[in-house]
Protein backbone atom coordinates (compact mmCIF):
# COMPACT_ATOMS: atom_id res chain seq x y z
CA UNK A 1 0.00 0.00 0.00
CA UNK A 2 1.09 3.95 -0.66
CA UNK A 3 0.96 6.63 1.19
CA UNK A 4 -2.04 7.73 -0.39
CA UNK A 5 -4.09 4.47 1.08
CA UNK A 6 -3.50 5.40 4.47
CA UNK A 7 -5.84 8.64 5.94
CA UNK A 8 -3.25 9.74 8.40
CA UNK A 9 -0.50 9.75 5.13
CA UNK A 10 -2.87 11.10 2.74
CA UNK A 11 -3.56 14.00 4.68
CA UNK A 12 -0.79 15.64 4.83
CA UNK A 13 0.02 14.90 1.13
CA UNK A 14 -3.03 16.93 -0.16
CA UNK A 15 -2.72 19.69 2.55
CA UNK A 16 0.47 20.01 1.15
CA UNK A 17 -0.42 20.75 -2.38
CA UNK A 18 -3.25 23.30 -0.78
CA UNK A 19 -0.06 24.89 1.11
CA UNK A 20 1.75 24.87 -2.41
CA UNK A 21 -1.15 27.36 -3.70
CA UNK A 22 -1.40 29.23 -0.66
CA UNK A 23 2.28 29.84 -0.61
CA UNK A 24 1.91 31.34 -4.07
CA UNK A 25 -1.30 33.43 -2.86
CA UNK A 26 1.18 35.00 -0.59
CA UNK A 27 4.13 35.63 -2.76
CA UNK A 28 1.28 37.41 -5.27
CA UNK A 29 -0.37 39.44 -2.12
CA UNK A 30 2.73 40.51 -0.58
CA UNK A 31 4.80 40.94 -3.48
CA UNK A 32 4.17 44.94 -3.99
CA UNK A 33 6.59 46.42 -1.64
CA UNK A 34 9.78 44.93 -3.07
CA UNK A 35 8.61 46.24 -6.56
CA UNK A 36 7.18 49.23 -5.42
CA UNK A 37 9.85 51.40 -6.84
CA UNK A 38 8.99 49.27 -10.49
CA UNK A 39 5.25 49.47 -10.50
CA UNK A 40 4.83 53.17 -9.44
CA UNK A 41 7.49 53.67 -12.96
CA UNK A 42 5.70 51.09 -15.21
CA UNK A 43 2.52 52.53 -14.78
CA UNK A 44 3.30 55.98 -13.74
CA UNK A 45 0.89 56.08 -10.39
CA UNK A 46 1.01 57.91 -7.30
CA UNK A 47 1.36 56.65 -4.00
CA UNK A 48 -2.71 56.45 -3.37
CA UNK A 49 -2.44 54.56 -6.65
CA UNK A 50 0.06 52.07 -6.07
CA UNK A 51 -1.82 51.46 -2.42
CA UNK A 52 -4.94 51.11 -4.21
CA UNK A 53 -3.63 48.61 -6.67
CA UNK A 54 -2.28 46.36 -3.88
CA UNK A 55 -5.35 46.69 -2.48
CA UNK A 56 -7.28 45.59 -5.49
CA UNK A 57 -6.05 42.05 -4.74
CA UNK A 58 -7.52 42.23 -0.88
CA UNK A 59 -10.35 44.19 -1.84
CA UNK A 60 -11.82 41.24 -4.25
CA UNK A 61 -9.99 38.41 -1.55
CA UNK A 62 -12.30 39.89 0.93
CA UNK A 63 -15.63 39.41 -0.91
CA UNK A 64 -14.95 36.50 -1.90
CA UNK A 65 -14.48 34.86 1.78
CA UNK A 66 -18.17 34.27 2.74
CA UNK A 67 -19.14 33.01 -0.79
CA UNK A 68 -15.77 30.36 -0.55
CA UNK A 69 -17.17 29.10 2.83
CA UNK A 70 -20.50 28.13 1.41
CA UNK A 71 -18.59 26.58 -1.40
CA UNK A 72 -16.25 24.85 0.85
CA UNK A 73 -18.72 23.35 3.20
CA UNK A 74 -20.89 22.17 0.60
CA UNK A 75 -18.24 21.55 -2.59
CA UNK A 76 -15.51 20.68 -0.91
CA UNK A 77 -11.68 21.82 -1.18
CA UNK A 78 -11.07 19.61 -3.93
CA UNK A 79 -12.86 21.74 -6.85
CA UNK A 80 -12.51 24.81 -4.90
CA UNK A 81 -8.85 24.85 -4.22
CA UNK A 82 -8.06 23.47 -7.88
CA UNK A 83 -10.09 26.19 -9.71
CA UNK A 84 -8.74 29.11 -7.49
CA UNK A 85 -5.60 27.91 -8.74
CA UNK A 86 -5.81 28.41 -11.89
CA UNK A 87 -7.61 31.42 -11.46
CA UNK A 88 -4.72 33.03 -9.66
CA UNK A 89 -2.48 31.90 -12.11
CA UNK A 90 -4.49 33.36 -15.32
CA UNK A 91 -4.21 36.87 -12.98
CA UNK A 92 -0.49 36.33 -12.54
CA UNK A 93 -0.09 35.88 -16.60
CA UNK A 94 -2.98 39.38 -16.91
CA UNK A 95 -0.49 41.12 -14.72
CA UNK A 96 2.86 40.27 -16.03
CA UNK A 97 1.58 41.00 -19.58
CA UNK A 98 -0.32 44.01 -18.70
CA UNK A 99 1.11 47.70 -20.37
CA UNK A 100 -1.41 50.19 -18.32
CA UNK A 101 -2.77 50.75 -15.03
CA UNK A 102 -6.12 49.37 -15.36
CA UNK A 103 -5.22 46.14 -17.10
CA UNK A 104 -2.79 45.58 -13.82
CA UNK A 105 -5.55 46.45 -11.31
CA UNK A 106 -8.03 43.72 -12.97
CA UNK A 107 -5.38 41.29 -13.24
CA UNK A 108 -4.15 41.50 -9.83
CA UNK A 109 -7.86 41.38 -8.42
CA UNK A 110 -8.33 38.19 -10.86
CA UNK A 111 -5.08 37.01 -8.72
CA UNK A 112 -7.29 38.04 -5.39
CA UNK A 113 -10.31 36.41 -7.15
CA UNK A 114 -8.24 32.65 -7.38
CA UNK A 115 -5.98 33.34 -4.36
CA UNK A 116 -9.46 34.33 -1.81
CA UNK A 117 -10.61 30.64 -1.89
CA UNK A 118 -7.58 28.73 -1.02
CA UNK A 119 -6.92 29.80 2.98
CA UNK A 120 -11.01 28.83 3.47
CA UNK A 121 -10.75 25.75 1.43
CA UNK A 122 -7.52 24.26 3.43
CA UNK A 123 -9.08 25.21 6.86
CA UNK A 124 -12.09 23.30 5.57
CA UNK A 125 -9.83 20.31 4.65
CA UNK A 126 -8.33 20.33 7.92
CA UNK A 127 -11.96 20.60 9.67
CA UNK A 128 -12.58 17.41 7.83
CA UNK A 129 -9.06 15.21 8.16
CA UNK A 130 -7.59 16.47 11.86
CA UNK A 131 -8.81 15.98 15.05
CA UNK A 132 -10.65 19.16 17.02
CA UNK A 133 -7.39 19.67 19.33
CA UNK A 134 -4.90 19.86 16.35
CA UNK A 135 -7.57 22.43 14.64
CA UNK A 136 -5.08 25.43 16.05
CA UNK A 137 -2.13 23.74 15.42
CA UNK A 138 -3.14 23.49 11.74
CA UNK A 139 -4.52 26.92 11.41
CA UNK A 140 -1.20 28.15 13.13
CA UNK A 141 0.66 25.66 10.39
CA UNK A 142 -1.25 26.59 7.60
CA UNK A 143 -0.82 30.54 8.47
CA UNK A 144 2.53 29.83 9.00
CA UNK A 145 2.93 28.95 4.97
CA UNK A 146 1.88 32.55 4.83
CA UNK A 147 5.17 33.35 6.55
CA UNK A 148 7.32 30.98 3.81
CA UNK A 149 5.58 33.37 1.04
CA UNK A 150 6.08 36.49 2.44
CA UNK A 151 9.70 35.51 3.04
CA UNK A 152 9.84 34.67 -0.81
CA UNK A 153 8.19 37.90 -1.73
CA UNK A 154 11.10 39.93 -0.27
CA UNK A 155 14.47 39.04 -0.63
CA UNK A 156 14.24 36.35 -3.15
CA UNK A 157 11.69 38.13 -5.45
CA UNK A 158 13.30 40.91 -5.11
CA UNK A 159 16.59 39.44 -6.83
CA UNK A 160 14.27 37.56 -9.40
CA UNK A 161 13.01 40.83 -10.29
CA UNK A 162 16.41 42.13 -10.94
CA UNK A 163 17.91 39.34 -12.67
CA UNK A 164 14.64 38.10 -14.51
CA UNK A 165 12.85 41.06 -14.65
CA UNK A 166 9.70 41.14 -12.82
CA UNK A 167 7.06 40.40 -15.87
CA UNK A 168 9.49 36.99 -16.42
CA UNK A 169 9.35 36.19 -12.42
CA UNK A 170 5.31 36.48 -13.10
CA UNK A 171 4.76 33.93 -15.83
CA UNK A 172 7.10 31.60 -13.46
CA UNK A 173 4.83 32.00 -10.66
CA UNK A 174 1.70 31.14 -13.07
CA UNK A 175 3.76 28.05 -14.06
CA UNK A 176 3.55 26.64 -10.87
CA UNK A 177 0.55 27.69 -10.02
CA UNK A 178 -1.17 25.40 -13.14
CA UNK A 179 1.46 22.28 -11.98
CA UNK A 180 -0.26 23.02 -8.00
CA UNK A 181 -3.71 22.89 -8.98
CA UNK A 182 -2.80 19.60 -10.57
CA UNK A 183 -2.04 18.49 -7.52
CA UNK A 184 -4.71 19.87 -5.55
CA UNK A 185 -7.36 18.16 -7.87
CA UNK A 186 -5.49 14.98 -7.92
CA UNK A 187 -4.86 14.43 -4.04
CA UNK A 188 -7.72 16.64 -2.24
CA UNK A 189 -11.15 15.42 -1.24
CA UNK A 190 -13.41 16.21 1.15
CA UNK A 191 -12.98 13.53 3.96
CA UNK A 192 -11.50 10.33 4.44
CA UNK A 193 -14.67 8.89 3.17
CA UNK A 194 -15.09 10.73 -0.39
CA UNK A 195 -11.22 9.70 -0.47
CA UNK A 196 -12.43 5.83 0.07
CA UNK A 197 -10.67 5.32 2.81
CA UNK A 198 -11.19 4.17 6.70
CA UNK A 199 -12.41 7.14 8.70
CA UNK A 200 -9.19 8.81 11.03
CA UNK A 201 -9.96 8.14 14.89
CA UNK A 202 -12.71 11.21 16.74
CA UNK A 203 -12.68 12.78 13.11
CA UNK A 204 -16.06 12.73 12.48
CA UNK A 205 -17.67 12.28 9.36
CA UNK A 206 -19.09 16.15 8.10
CA UNK A 207 -23.02 16.18 6.68
CA UNK A 208 -23.14 18.14 3.10
CA UNK A 209 -25.02 21.45 4.13
CA UNK A 210 -27.92 22.64 2.88
CA UNK A 211 -28.56 26.41 1.75
CA UNK A 212 -31.06 26.77 4.14
CA UNK A 213 -29.10 25.75 6.80
CA UNK A 214 -26.67 27.88 5.49
CA UNK A 215 -28.62 30.88 5.39
CA UNK A 216 -29.37 29.79 8.65
CA UNK A 217 -25.55 29.96 10.57
CA UNK A 218 -25.09 33.35 8.20
CA UNK A 219 -27.75 35.03 10.03
CA UNK A 220 -26.41 34.02 13.22
CA UNK A 221 -23.04 35.26 12.72
CA UNK A 222 -24.34 38.13 11.37
CA UNK A 223 -26.25 39.10 15.15
CA UNK A 224 -22.78 37.29 17.03
CA UNK A 225 -21.11 39.91 19.42
CA UNK A 226 -18.41 37.63 19.64
CA UNK A 227 -18.05 37.43 15.72
CA UNK A 228 -17.62 40.76 15.70
CA UNK A 229 -15.37 41.47 17.82
CA UNK A 230 -13.38 38.70 16.76
CA UNK A 231 -13.53 40.25 13.24
CA UNK A 232 -12.05 43.23 14.19
CA UNK A 233 -9.15 41.37 15.70
CA UNK A 234 -8.68 39.90 12.11
CA UNK A 235 -9.35 43.09 10.85
CA UNK A 236 -6.36 44.82 12.34
CA UNK A 237 -3.67 42.18 13.02
CA UNK A 238 -3.96 40.30 9.40
CA UNK A 239 -4.64 43.79 7.46
CA UNK A 240 -1.98 45.36 9.23
CA UNK A 241 0.65 42.67 8.54
CA UNK A 242 0.09 42.51 5.13
CA UNK A 243 0.48 46.16 4.65
CA UNK A 244 3.58 46.22 6.45
CA UNK A 245 5.16 43.48 4.83
CA UNK A 246 3.43 43.54 1.30
CA UNK A 247 3.61 47.17 0.50
CA UNK A 248 5.36 50.25 3.09
CA UNK A 249 7.28 48.31 4.97
CA UNK A 250 10.17 48.31 2.31
CA UNK A 251 9.72 52.17 0.84
CA UNK A 252 9.74 53.41 4.79
CA UNK A 253 13.27 51.87 4.81
CA UNK A 254 13.99 53.41 1.15
CA UNK A 255 12.73 56.69 2.21
CA UNK A 256 13.84 57.88 6.29
CA UNK A 257 16.75 55.64 6.24
CA UNK A 258 17.79 56.04 2.31
CA UNK A 259 18.40 51.84 1.86
CA UNK A 260 18.02 50.73 -1.72
CA UNK A 261 15.37 48.13 -2.11
CA UNK A 262 17.24 44.65 -1.85
CA UNK A 263 18.90 45.93 1.50
CA UNK A 264 15.20 47.20 2.93
CA UNK A 265 13.68 43.99 1.97
CA UNK A 266 16.15 41.62 4.74
CA UNK A 267 14.25 43.86 7.45
CA UNK A 268 10.41 42.47 5.82
CA UNK A 269 11.94 39.44 5.34
CA UNK A 270 12.71 39.42 8.91
CA UNK A 271 8.75 40.13 9.27
CA UNK A 272 7.89 37.41 7.15
CA UNK A 273 9.91 34.69 9.07
CA UNK A 274 7.99 35.92 11.92
CA UNK A 275 5.17 35.38 10.33
CA UNK A 276 6.59 31.36 9.79
CA UNK A 277 7.41 30.89 13.27
CA UNK A 278 4.28 33.13 14.99
CA UNK A 279 1.23 31.40 14.36
CA UNK A 280 2.00 27.58 14.59
CA UNK A 281 3.58 28.68 17.62
CA UNK A 282 1.24 30.87 19.22
CA UNK A 283 -1.38 28.12 17.72
CA UNK A 284 0.55 25.14 19.81
CA UNK A 285 0.56 27.05 22.99
CA UNK A 286 -3.24 27.59 22.27
CA UNK A 287 -3.88 24.12 21.88
CA UNK A 288 -1.51 23.19 24.64
CA UNK A 289 -3.51 25.30 27.30
CA UNK A 290 -6.83 24.88 25.55
CA UNK A 291 -7.38 28.64 25.52
CA UNK A 292 -7.85 30.87 22.53
CA UNK A 293 -7.89 34.17 24.54
CA UNK A 294 -5.06 34.69 26.96
CA UNK A 295 -2.55 33.94 24.17
CA UNK A 296 -4.58 36.43 22.12
CA UNK A 297 -5.00 39.43 24.46
CA UNK A 298 -1.44 39.04 25.43
CA UNK A 299 -0.19 38.93 21.75
CA UNK A 300 -2.38 41.71 20.67
CA UNK A 301 -1.08 43.93 23.36
CA UNK A 302 2.55 43.44 22.56
CA UNK A 303 1.86 43.72 18.72
CA UNK A 304 0.24 47.36 19.74
CA UNK A 305 3.35 48.28 21.62
CA UNK A 306 5.81 47.06 19.05
CA UNK A 307 3.86 49.35 16.20
CA UNK A 308 4.12 52.41 18.42
CA UNK A 309 7.36 52.42 18.07
CA UNK A 310 7.37 54.38 14.95
CA UNK A 311 5.05 56.92 15.27
CA UNK A 312 6.53 57.91 18.65
CA UNK A 313 10.22 58.13 18.05
CA UNK A 314 9.61 58.04 13.90
CA UNK A 315 13.42 56.77 12.93
CA UNK A 316 14.36 54.48 15.18
CA UNK A 317 17.80 52.28 15.04
CA UNK A 318 17.97 49.93 11.69
CA UNK A 319 18.11 47.05 14.44
CA UNK A 320 15.04 48.50 16.38
CA UNK A 321 13.29 48.18 13.28
CA UNK A 322 14.19 44.60 12.55
CA UNK A 323 13.24 43.60 15.72
CA UNK A 324 9.48 45.69 15.24
CA UNK A 325 9.07 43.87 11.62
CA UNK A 326 10.42 40.21 13.33
CA UNK A 327 7.86 41.24 16.50
CA UNK A 328 5.00 42.30 14.59
CA UNK A 329 5.15 38.79 11.95
CA UNK A 330 5.44 36.87 15.30
CA UNK A 331 3.00 37.82 16.94
CA UNK A 332 0.13 38.33 14.24
CA UNK A 333 -0.22 34.99 15.52
CA UNK A 334 -2.21 35.85 18.00
CA UNK A 335 -4.28 37.50 15.96
CA UNK A 336 -4.92 34.42 14.17
CA UNK A 337 -6.57 32.61 17.10
CA UNK A 338 -9.84 34.18 15.76
CA UNK A 339 -10.52 31.81 13.32
CA UNK A 340 -10.05 28.89 15.73
CA UNK A 341 -12.39 30.83 18.17
CA UNK A 342 -14.90 31.17 15.65
CA UNK A 343 -14.56 27.60 14.32
CA UNK A 344 -15.01 26.00 18.21
CA UNK A 345 -18.61 27.98 19.08
CA UNK A 346 -20.09 26.87 15.49
CA UNK A 347 -21.35 23.43 14.92
CA UNK A 348 -18.76 21.70 12.34
CA UNK A 349 -21.18 21.58 9.71
CA UNK A 350 -20.87 25.62 9.75
CA UNK A 351 -17.13 25.70 10.25
CA UNK A 352 -16.77 27.00 6.66
CA UNK A 353 -18.99 29.83 6.84
CA UNK A 354 -17.68 30.74 10.50
CA UNK A 355 -14.23 30.63 9.64
CA UNK A 356 -14.54 32.63 6.02
CA UNK A 357 -16.35 35.39 8.10
CA UNK A 358 -13.95 36.37 10.46
CA UNK A 359 -11.53 35.81 7.61
CA UNK A 360 -13.34 38.09 5.36
CA UNK A 361 -12.63 41.02 8.17
CA UNK A 362 -9.00 40.08 7.49
CA UNK A 363 -8.37 40.98 3.95
CA UNK A 364 -10.88 43.91 4.58
CA UNK A 365 -8.30 45.23 7.17
CA UNK A 366 -5.78 44.64 4.23
CA UNK A 367 -7.86 46.58 1.36
CA UNK A 368 -8.10 49.48 3.70
CA UNK A 369 -4.60 50.14 5.82
CA UNK A 370 -2.94 50.49 2.36
CA UNK A 371 -4.77 52.91 0.68
CA UNK A 372 -5.21 54.95 4.18
CA UNK A 373 -1.71 54.94 4.58
CA UNK A 374 -0.85 55.85 1.02
CA UNK A 375 -3.61 58.82 1.44
CA UNK A 376 -1.07 60.18 5.06
CA UNK A 377 1.61 59.88 2.92
CA UNK A 378 0.45 62.24 -0.03
CA UNK A 379 -0.77 64.55 2.21
CA UNK A 380 2.77 65.33 3.56
CA UNK A 381 4.67 64.54 0.22
CA UNK A 382 7.26 66.78 -0.33
CA UNK A 383 6.44 67.84 -4.07
CA UNK A 384 9.91 66.84 -5.09
CA UNK A 385 11.00 63.46 -7.08
CA UNK A 386 13.72 61.76 -7.48
CA UNK A 387 14.67 59.81 -10.79
CA UNK A 388 10.70 59.67 -11.47
CA UNK A 389 9.61 58.63 -7.87
CA UNK A 390 7.60 60.60 -5.52
CA UNK A 391 9.75 62.14 -2.31
CA UNK A 392 7.40 61.61 0.88
CA UNK A 393 8.30 62.29 4.10
CA UNK A 394 9.53 60.87 7.64
CA UNK A 395 6.77 62.87 9.32
CA UNK A 396 4.20 61.19 7.12
CA UNK A 397 5.50 57.43 7.07
CA UNK A 398 4.85 58.66 11.14
CA UNK A 399 0.99 59.37 10.68
CA UNK A 400 1.12 55.84 8.32
CA UNK A 401 2.29 53.87 11.18
CA UNK A 402 -0.01 55.49 13.68
CA UNK A 403 -2.80 54.39 11.67
CA UNK A 404 -1.93 50.76 11.41
CA UNK A 405 -0.56 51.43 15.36
CA UNK A 406 -4.03 52.57 16.33
CA UNK A 407 -5.67 49.81 14.82
CA UNK A 408 -4.05 46.98 16.52
CA UNK A 409 -4.85 48.40 19.88
CA UNK A 410 -8.33 48.59 19.08
CA UNK A 411 -8.22 44.92 18.48
CA UNK A 412 -6.48 43.92 21.81
CA UNK A 413 -9.10 45.92 23.35
CA UNK A 414 -11.86 43.51 21.36
CA UNK A 415 -9.50 40.74 22.71
CA UNK A 416 -10.14 42.11 26.35
CA UNK A 417 -13.92 42.65 25.82
CA UNK A 418 -14.36 38.68 24.62
CA UNK A 419 -11.98 37.76 27.62
CA UNK A 420 -14.45 38.88 30.04
CA UNK A 421 -17.48 37.96 28.09
CA UNK A 422 -15.82 34.25 28.48
CA UNK A 423 -14.87 34.77 31.71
Amino acid sequence: MNALSYPTKRRWLAWGALATVFLLVNVHRLSTAVLSERLTTDFAVSAARLGTLHASFFLVYAVVQIPTGVLADRVGPRHVGSGGAVLLSLGAIGFALAGSYPVALLARALIGLGGGVIFVSTLRFCANWFRREEFGTMTGLTAGVAGLGAILATTPLAVAAERLGWRRTFLGLAAVGFLAAVAVYALARSSPGAAGLEPIEDVPEQPVVSLSRTKSHLWTLAGDLDQWLLSTVFFAGMGTILTLIGLWGVPYLVVVYGLDVTTASYYTLLGSVGMLIGPPAIGWISDRIERRLPPMCVGLALFALALGIVPVTGRPPLPVVAGIYFCCGFLVGSAVLALSAVKERYPPEASGVATATVNTAGFVGATVFPTAMGVALDAYRTGDAVGGTVVYTEFGYRVAFAIIAGAVAIAFCCSLWLFVRER
